[in-house]
């Protein structure tokens, strides 16, 4: 009966451990939180390009950008002042240094200097003539294309054979200025191999999801130029008023939403017909604007309130409104669409909002002057440019 017994007891024994065994080998069928700032910052690696296809690989966890904090990971510093940061959303991120540095510096996932891009370019090569020489820009704004194939950059100003007076922001129409050029850059080698004239001193950029146009707002010009994205060649020119600046293009390529910062209004602009009718009323100077992944929300800086508004596109009207500091300028949405990004020049500091109720959750402080913002999908992370000349980058 004793030898039994045990005989009994051990294969109970035994099957319970492979119970226990096959459930650590599964795992416990729920997602692991990530620990806020459990990661060192990252080190420099060698300057190897990273892959430029359309896909890259997620190393942040599935968690929604809402539930995941600000933690600072890494400063770039070096010879750079960057008016804005960009993501192509393909494993690179482009910050356009502003103005007298003439350069673009492109960054790996990790922060990693890739490749410095100088701004000067022989017009007459890219059929531009009458600018002999080389002639250089002032990089602004960037965007990339749908393909992940080019990235776009708008230069304030053109320096060279030709060109009239610097570009300023304190203009009062074109008079006296000279067009300037938009960018092409190819991602796969980081050269510029393409260029086309637009209006007097050029500010925002973006590119329509369906790869047809090219999009610029003239500052100084009171207009938006359309650029025919195969050509790369400007087909259009649409009147918005005085200083227009952010755009954001909806998921299927109809409309694009401007806001004219020298108002209180912001434009929708038909790609069809290129007429135009309006969001009036949204608030003073309105300056960037994204929209939330299915297109209905639409959200916007008001530098010149200090807050950020939340617009419903099929009625117009604003549903929401939130101070986040002092002279918001740019604004990223994670790609999720759950969490705004706003950095507010004046107070140095970078906001994170809720989108779905524009709860502020969280303030950082940056260096100063944070003027430029994006969210790098691969990653998670936001990239914070500072004219002091840092780009912070962010787990997010």
């Amino acid at each position: 009966m004793q030898r039994r017994a045990a005989l009994v007891f051990f294969v109970v024994t035994l099957i319970g451990a492979a119970i226990v065994f096959g459930v650590n080998a599964r795992g416990s069928g729920t997602e692991p939180r990530a620990q806020p700032g459990s990661g060192s910052a990252p080190t420099s690696t060698a300057h190897r390009a990273p892959s430029t296809s359309s896909t890259t690989t997620s190393t942040a966890p599935a968690q929604p950008a809402v539930d995941r904090p600000l933690t600072l990971v890494k400063t770039v510093t070096g010879d750079i002042s960057p008016k804005s940061v960009v993501s192509t959303d393909s494993g690179l991120v482009f910050a356009q240094n502003m103005m007298y540095r003439h350069t673009m510096t492109v960054y790996d996932q990790g922060g990693s200097l890739v490749k410095t891009i100088p701004d000067g370019v022989d017009l007459a090569s890219f059929g531009y003539p009458g600018h002999a020489g080389v002639s250089r820009g002032a990089p602004v704004e960037g965007a990339v294309s749908p393909d992940h194939k080019f990235f776009y950059v708008t230069n304030y100003s053109m320096y060279g054979a030709n060109f009239g007076p610097e570009g300023d922001d304190e203009c009062s129409g074109p008079d006296g200025l000279s067009p300037s050029f938009v960018y092409r850059v190819d991602l796969s080698s980081l050269t510029i191999t393409g260029v086309a004239e637009v209006g007097m001193v050029p500010k925002y950029v973006a590119v329509t999801p369906d790869n047809r146009y090219i999009l610029v707002t003239n500052w100084c010009s009171f207009d938006l130029s359309v650029i025919d994205r195969a050509t790369f060649k400007e087909v259009e020119r649409v009147g918005l008023g005085s200083y227009p600046r952010g755009i954001v293009v909806n998921p299927s390529s109809t409309v694009a939403y401007v806001a004219v910062m020298g108002s209180s209004d912001i434009a929708r602009v038909d790609l069809g017909s290129f007429g135009i009718s309006w969001f009036r009323g949204v608030g003073s100077a309105p300056r960037h604007v994204v929209l939330d992944p299915a297109g209905r929300y639409l959200y916007a800086t008001l530098n010149g309130d200090s807050r950020v508004v939340k617009l419903d596109t099929t009625t117009g009207n604003v549903v929401s409104r939130v101070d986040t500091g002092s002279q918001p300028r740019s604004m990223a949405i994670s790609a999720d669409g759950t969490a705004l990004y706003v950095v507010n020049y004046r107070s140095n500091t970078v906001t994170k909002l809720r989108a779905s109720d524009m709860a502020v959750l969280q303030t950082v402080a940056t260096p100063s002057s944070p003027i430029g913002i994006t969210f790098e999908p691969g990653m998670h992370r936001v990239w914070v440019a500072c004219y002091s000349g840092e780009i912070m980058i962010f787990d997010a």
